[in-house]
């Protein structure tokens, strides 16, 4: 190949991508590619409805251009398509902007503010005691014969749970009743005789002496059988029993636990600073695992030696538990009311947004948010207590607070 014709094909090349990029923008190869740029603006500005309007303004600018075939009524015919076809857009546009809007407003998660009941006071920690309990064993050393209560279930005061052996002490009680009543009748018979001297009186002394040794025999015998019965001391709930039928016991052998539990005692301590207050008759409030509410008990014992290792008093509160909901053992995080507010307004944690030298909430009044300065109180696991700022009734919003601006439109969901 010549060296002017490489010349020729090496200068074409910019040429023709010159004319390849700028052709379809001086119409040299159509208006396609315009009319795809106008319906994509087109599809922009007016949404959903100006880019079905825009079909028929589409097909109106291709019907003319194939009647006339020349360029000049082809351009016309594109105007005059468009035109309408644009009108038609702008109306789509106004009829799904209010539908649009609103799929446009910011969810959020709110919360009404309600007075509620508040406490403050010395936070602590503490255990439930039965309010009474003990092992039940036996007195004496023998064979179980007998077991009368059933695992878990209640019984009262005087019940019999545990009958131990005593047929040898039932033999003993037998042969002294039977020597009771000859001594009984042949005393009365020396007693005739006294009153006519006909015996002495040491030797009806004797005889009383000896009557009187067999009913102490017969009362020792009797106590030493009762103590062959194992019964309940108090009303309660008995536990799991650790013996069976034929099982030999003694007093170090514990038969079961027997508590009750209809009055609960709550132990705990807190700090020796506290030893100059008013302890006695005041009111705790405690929670436990497993309920979501709180209980509340009433202080009836102080004990007034400070633990040494703790540097801590403790102290006992009295818990009504008739209705049987707690048990003893269970673990309690309590507060020992100092002060008590009937009417406090307060509102989750997480909504609170600090700031350098204060703490906001955002409130949505008329469905818009609005960040407003708060002060607040006493704070809880959970919630924190407003002092100013929000109002009884107010909407607080709890979710979104990061995206959130002044003054701007919010769906909120409420959860109830």
């Amino acid at each position: 190949m010549k060296k002017g014709t490489k010349i020729a094909l090496w200068a074409s090349i910019p040429l023709v991508l010159v004319i390849w990029f700028a052709g379809p923008r001086l119409g040299l190869w159509g208006n396609r590619d315009l009319k795809k740029k106008d319906n994509i603006s087109a599809v922009q500005s007016g949404g959903q409805g100006s880019r079905d309007a825009a079909a028929p303004g589409q097909s109106g600018q291709q019907a003319p251009s194939q009647s006339g075939g020349q360029g000049s009524q082809q351009a016309s015919s594109q105007g005059q398509g468009q035109r309408p076809g644009g009108q038609q857009g702008q109306g789509g546009q106004q009829g799904q902007g209010r539908p649009g809007g609103q799929q446009n407003l910011l969810p959020v998660t709110g919360t009404i503010a309600k007075p509620s009941y508040l406490t403050n006071g010395i936070r602590s920690a503490g255990s439930l005691l039965a309010n009474e309990e003990v092992d039940i064993v036996s007195k004496v050393s023998g064979k179980v014969t007998a077991v009368y209560f059933r695992e878990g279930s209640k019984v009262r005061k005087g019940d019999l749970l545990v009958k131990i052996y005593d047929d040898d002490l039932q033999a003993q009680l037998r042969r002294s009743e039977i020597q009771e009543k000859m001594l009984s009748e042949k005393l009365e018979r020396q007693r005739v005789l006294l009153e006519k001297d006909a015996v002495s009186r040491e030797a009806f002394d004797q005889l009383q002496t000896d009557y009187n040794v067999i009913l102490a025999d017969i009362n020792l015998l009797r106590v030493r059988i009762a103590e062959t019965e194992v019964r309940s001391p108090f009303d309660g709930v008995i536990g799991f029993r650790y013996v069976s039928e034929g099982t030999y016991v003694t007093p170090s052998v514990k038969i079961a636990h027997l508590i009750d539990p209809s009055v609960l005692k709550l132990e705990f301590a807190i700090s020796e600073k506290y030893i100059s207050e008013e302890l006695l008759g005041k009111k705790i409030s405690f929670e436990t695992k497993g309920y979501n509410e709180e209980f509340f008990a009433t202080v009836y014992a102080v004990d007034y030696r400070i633990d040494e290792t703790t540097r801590t008093i403790g102290l006992r509160a009295r818990y009504d538990n008739r209705d049987g909901r707690l048990v003893p053992g269970m673990f309690a995080s309590l507060t020992l009311i100092t002060d008590e507010k009937l009417n406090a307004i307060q509102i989750p944690t997480e909504s609170i947004v600090p700031e350098m030298n204060e703490k906001k909430v955002w409130v949505a009044r008329s469905g818009r948010a609005y960040l407003v300065p708060v002060i607040t109180g006493t704070r809880t696991a959970t919630m924190v207590e407003v002092l100013t700022g929000i109002s009884a009734g107010d909407t607080v919003l709890t979710t979104g607070l990061m995206q959130l601006r002044d003054n701007m439109p919010v769906r909120i969901n409420i959860p109830y």
